[in-house]
């Protein structure tokens, strides 16, 4: 190894490289973990708080399997860092009875054998008052399975338990170029260079700058919250109101939950409709929280959830990357036996972080990955 500083580098310690690294490290693998800035951020994919969890996945029918595998890692995560990370509050999909969101989860949890029900519009409005104007020729499909995931807290668990295994994390040190050699990867940072045998290109919105050619889009999201009005807190509380996407009828679909601890508010967002935000350049994201950012969202919760304020109380500004099929890129870029990707989380990647962290680990030691995951092979797209 005196040529080598380590077997592998991660660069990009978010969701997928964090997980990553402690799925290598937890192989014995002699692994660097590089990131920009500090391990949980605010500057990337993974922040605000929570991220939902569910099983009945819409977005491929391969992702049912990765969630799976991801739920049991999520717990072995808490076991291994003995912090609270997911929270089983249920989820709920809502909609048009004819309508995308409920006939696909039902189609998808029938089929995978996730544990489900589905809801007509009055048992809705009885168990969860809040949606209480849902309307009659609407229903929903309830998995008590789902939850949330605390995404700043994950990431540190991960971070620290890989570290405790021998992983060795240089925090605040920018990538400024990857360079595969015939036998190898260097990695320049802005004080010194890095050799290793191989790399695992995790880092996000910026990941089509060190991997050229992967067609990744990086998409500013706005993170908003409201305050319920105080006749109807009670009815916002995480266990009245967990999480749940729910699609209404001009098409677009909402998502959050309730508040977990007395003093919050109420996340809620709208769903990636595909021009619905703003592609930008990662380096020069205006991280400023503007009126556009939130009518969207206002606009609709006097019909849809009349039990909220109209205007936010806090907003935040998210930064994920979107691929030409909203599925992931996961695997070697042309069969490049020194690189490894993982990205292209489309706005809904966090929830399988430990699954992929898995499956890129498997993939670095030569190991059959646990799932299957051909959907998300980067040369897809060269094809």
């Amino acid at each position: 190894m005196a040529d080598f500083d380590a077997d592998v580098a991660v660069i990009g310690l978010g969701a997928f490289g964090a997980s990553t690294l402690w799925r290598l490290a937890a192989r014995g693998v002699d692994v660097l973990g590089f990131e920009r800035h500090t391990p949980g951020h605010a500057f990337g994919s993974s922040h605000g708080g929570s991220r939902m969890f569910r099983t009945a996945c819409l977005e491929h029918p391969g992702l049912v399997d990765l969630a799976r595998l991801s739920l049991d890692l999520w717990r072995e995560l808490e076991k291994a860092s003995g912090d609270d990370l997911f929270t089983a509050s249920g989820g709920l999909l809502a909609g048009p009875r004819q309508g995308h969101l409920v006939p696909a989860a039902l189609a998808v949890a029938r089929a995978h054998g996730v544990e489900a029900e589905l809801l007509d519009a009055d048992e809705v409005r009885r168990r969860f008052p809040a949606h209480g104007s849902l309307p009659d020729g609407h229903a929903a499909v309830w998995e008590p399975g789902a939850g949330l995931v605390r995404p700043e807290a994950s990431i540190r668990a991960a971070v620290a338990v890989a570290s405790d295994a021998g992983a060795r994390v240089h925090a605040d040190a920018r990538v400024v170029a990857v360079e595969p050699g015939p036998d190898h990867v260097r990695i320049r940072t802005a004080v010194r260079e890095f050799r290793v045998r191989q790399v695992v290109g995790t880092a996000g919105a910026w990941l089509g700058g060190l991997v050229p050619g992967l067609p990744l889009a990086a998409v500013r999201m706005p993170m908003t919250w409201f305050a319920a009005r105080p006749e109807a807190a009670d009815d916002f509380r995480l266990a009245r109101f967990p999480a749940f996407i729910r699609e209404l009828d001009d098409g677009t679909s909402l998502w959050g939950h309730g508040t977990v601890r007395a003093g919050e508010d109420v996340k809620l967002g709208l769903e990636d409709g595909g021009s619905t935000f703003d592609v930008v350049d990662a380096e020069s994201l205006d991280r400023g929280f503007r009126r556009a950012d939130w009518t969207g969202v206002g606009e609709r919760l006097p019909a849809a959830l009349p039990g909220l304020e109209t205007v936010p109380a806090r907003g935040e500004i998210c930064l994920f990357t979107r691929t030409p099929d909203r599925q992931f890129v996961l695997g070697r870029p042309g069969g490049d036996p020194r690189v490894v990707v993982g990205g292209g989380c489309s706005g809904h990647g966090f929830k399988h972080a430990t699954g992929v962290g898995e499956v890129l680990a498997a993939l670095v030691v030569g190991e059959e990955p646990p799932v299957g995951v051909g959907f998300a092979d980067p040369d897809r797209f060269l094809r």
